[in-house]
């Protein structure tokens, strides 16, 4: 079955929640706060989605966003998840496991 299609509306913030595969510890050491961080901050200004609030905590993410287009949250969560992969497997060096992202509507 399918999943069910994710509508994201211009200017309705939303609520994304990304876990750890099989909610596994997604950062090891403060330095993987601050990268993803940086990149969250990167992506949100190239996709041009605004950024409310953000709670990192050790095995998932929480971030209340509001899109200027309706594809800018999935390309933002998407180039975020791109370059933590990217990350990880230079910093563990083995794949990291990817997420799964849960949205709700604010």
């Amino acid at each position: 079955m399918p999943r069910k299609l994710r509508v994201y509306l211009p200017g309705i913030p939303n609520y994304v929640v990304q876990r750890g595969n099989g909610k596994n510890p997604c950062f090891f050491e403060e330095d993987n706060y601050w990268f993803l961080l940086d990149c969250l901050g990167d992506a949100c200004e190239r996709y041009d989605v605004a950024i409310h609030a953000y709670v990192f905590m050790t095995n998932h993410i929480h971030l209340l966003m509001t899109p200027c287009t309706e594809s800018g949250i999935s390309r933002v969560m998407q180039w975020l998840g791109n370059r933590w992969v990217q990350y990880t497997n230079k910093i563990i060096g083995k794949l990291a496991p990817s997420g799964r992202v849960v949205i709700k509507l604010v």
